[in-house]
């Protein structure tokens, strides 16, 4: 994958203005962002009633939001507010944002292999 794969789940543009064009630390960002979907999207289990759910929602969010990840941040937050909505309701809003959690995670790496074809390119 390279960055003409990207699909605009993320808006990476958002991410090199955080990391200030630091390729170090917009890996390091992107890295935590994977951990943390990792970690958190397990709790969004439309069946369970663990109070998890909010808050693995709010985590992710903030998460995607941090990557310039909008659209996931945004299913992220009506998961959020539907923490107490029915078994049905949870599973539409689970997987709105496991969709969006995949387009996020593909577009990511495929700005990652971006990343390392320009440090082989720079070491040749």
């Amino acid at each position: 994958m390279a960055r003409r794969d990207l699909s605009g789940a993320v808006d990476f543009a958002h991410l090199e203005r955080f990391t200030a064009g630091d390729a170090a630390l917009a890996e390091e960002v992107l890295g935590l962002f994977r951990e943390q979907a990792e970690l958190w999207i397990r709790l969004l289990d439309p069946t369970s009633d663990q109070p998890g759910w909010r808050d693995a929602a709010h985590t992710l969010k903030g998460s995607a939001a941090g990557i310039g990840a909008f659209r996931l941040a945004s299913a992220c937050a009506e998961a959020e507010a539907g923490a107490c909505a029915s078994v049905v309701e949870r599973r539409a809003l689970s997987n709105r944002v496991k969709d969006a959690l995949d387009a996020a995670l593909l577009d990511v790496a495929a700005y990652l292999h971006e990343l390392r074809l320009r440090e082989l390119k720079g070491a040749a």
